[in-house]
């Protein structure tokens, strides 16, 4: 029997290491195609969720499905009930991998078959250029799963007298219940409802365990995955964690209704008798609920998000609301959840500029400069643990963001500068500018183009720096003739370039980000910016 057992652990050992690496594989392969298909097919919660199953089943993993929804919801891509529809449907994909089990793996015997494939995905993960490595690995996952299928399978048939059906629960309400209880706890030990079910299809195939017993453990693997959504929350955005709570209360819905199936399915599988494949059946049940549990909720989905919206208020500063650190595992959507947050950092910034500049300073505006300071120190950190191929539009615009948050932190010092904003305040050509610079503050914070608005900061720096010159020269004449003294010449120099460095900060601003949110570095104002350094 001991060997047995260990054949049984084995092979699911190599089903969890062969999902990684199909998954891994797969999700680099269609890393991009999957945000592609996620953020143009969301336009209702039918369309997220066909785009969610689709998504899901093509990487084999719900957890990249979700991660992106996140990301895209933090940064402003999608509304969280389009995000809902994804999720449901991450659901359903994750449901394929039963299919490819029960089709292929147990019907077809693939293991011994696939050997020589694994040695050709590993040779191309090592040997193959670009994104071939990515297909070998997937490949190379694909057979070791295979494998795992064929251990499991053999392992279970040699249990098969050891494991009798008198050793589970009764078949009552109660008794599967705790098959229910068994197979959450199952996929809670092995971080996968994949593995839970390839192992109650093989118990199932081996005769050790019943229809309706294999079935209540599905169902109770469908539960267990929500542990892990909802650990995954604990310390993220919220959108994360009404991502994770609403997974939570779907699984448990659905659970709920595929659990009072059980009895009518009993009987059908009774009556059916040996014209009934288990295998697929149990599959095809996986599926079935799955399915109708998003049928169901799909028509009471804007409810749906307002109660989880309602449960889950916002405990974060909205500024860094989109930061969630399971991002990280997606550069690309992780970058742009970054550049909405810097957005967001941009605008509060701007808006206590304006409030700086009014006629009389606002008590909140030092507020708005700490919380502003807060936000920024958390962005670094988020974006410097970040980690992306160098060369690749990623990392470029990883250091975009980097250069935004550099001017914002540094044009944040300047609006604390109490001393020459009073100045500016008495020198009625300073104010003259810096009413012109408060009518660009005000196109800023209400969205304007970042096209056009970095035309428009860049047209008021170019405007003030040949003032700069002209009022310096003017200045100088008034002190020499006696007009004013040469402290109030130096504070009055001072005013001046502190206005021309704000407009000069509001321009790089509007351009890094412009340039974080394409999908490669733009060349433009490169030289520009370094002759604007060398005449600071």
């Amino acid at each position: 029997m001991t060997a047995q057992v260990l054949t049984t652990l084995g092979g699911l050992g190599l089903f969890l290491i062969g999902m990684r690496m199909m998954t891994d594989g797969l999700r680099a392969l269609a890393g991009r195609e999957l945000r592609r298909i996620l953020r143009q097919n969301t336009a209702t919660p039918l369309k997220g969720a066909i785009s969610g199953a689709l998504t899901t089943a093509m990487v084999q993993s719900s957890s990249a499905t979700t991660v992106a929804a996140v990301g895209f919801v933090g940064a402003g891509l999608m509304s969280f009930e389009q995000a809902l529809g994804i999720i449901f449907g991450a659901n359903i994909g994750t449901t394929i991998t039963g299919w490819l089990v029960a089709l292929i793996g147990f019907k077809l015997k693939l293991g011994t078959a696939l050997m020589p494939v694994a040695l050709v995905g590993a040779l191309m993960r090592l040997f193959a250029p670009g994104r071939w490595k990515e297909a070998g690995w997937a490949l190379a996952g694909l057979s070791v799963l295979f494998f795992g299928i064929d251990a499991l399978q053999a392992g279970m048939a040699g249990l098969r007298d050891v494991i009798s059906l008198d050793r589970f629960p009764t078949d009552t309400i109660l008794g599967r219940l705790e098959l229910v209880g068994l197979g959450a706890i199952l996929t809670v030990i092995t971080q996968s409802s994949s593995a839970g079910v390839a192992s109650a299809l093989a118990a199932l195939g081996a005769g050790a365990i019943t229809f309706p017993q294999a079935a209540a453990l599905v169902i109770g693997m469908d539960v267990g995955t929500t542990f892990s959504a909802a650990l995954a929350t604990l310390g993220g955005s919220t959108a994360a964690r009404r991502t994770g709570f609403s997974h939570v209360m779907y699984n448990l819905l659905t659970g709920a209704l595929a659990f009072a199936l059980l009895w009518p399915l009993g009987w059908i599988a009774a009556a059916l008798g040996p014209r009934l494949d288990p295998q697929i059946a149990l599959v095809a049940f996986h599926s079935a609920f799955n399915v109708l549990g998003v049928v169901l909720v799909l028509g009471v989905a804007d409810r749906f998000a307002r109660l989880v919206i309602r449960l889950v208020p916002e405990r974060r500063s909205q500024l860094v609301a989109a930061l969630d650190p399971r991002l990280r595992a997606d550069p690309e959507t992780a970058i742009a959840a970054a550049v909405a947050t810097l957005r967001r950092i941009a605008r509060a910034l701007l808006l206590a500029l304006a409030e700086a500049l009014g006629a009389a300073q606002p008590e909140k505006v030092p507020q708005r400069l700490e919380e502003v300071r807060r936000a920024c120190a958390e962005t670094r950190s988020f974006l410097e643990g970040l980690r992306v191929r160098e060369h690749g539009a990623a990392f470029e615009n990883q250091i975009a963001c980097l250069h935004a948050l550099d001017h914002l932190d540094r044009l944040r010092l300047r609006c604390a500068q109490q001393e020459r904003i009073d100045t500016i305040r008495s020198v009625p050509e300073l104010r003259d500018l810096a009413a012109r610079l408060l009518r660009t503050l005000r196109g800023e914070t209400h969205g304007a183009d970042d096209s056009d608005a970095e035309q428009t900061a860049n047209a008021l720096r170019t405007e003030f720096r040949d003032i700069r010159e002209s009022h310096r020269t003017t200045a100088i004449a008034r002190a020499a003739d006696g007009e004013i003294g040469s402290a109030d010449l130096g504070a009055e120099l001072d005013a001046m370039r502190w206005l021309q460095r704000v407009s000069y900060h509001l321009w790089r601003i509007r351009h890094h980000l412009g340039v974080a949110g394409t999908e490669a570095l733009s060349e433009g104002g490169g030289d520009e910016a370094a002759r604007a350094d060398a005449e600071d």
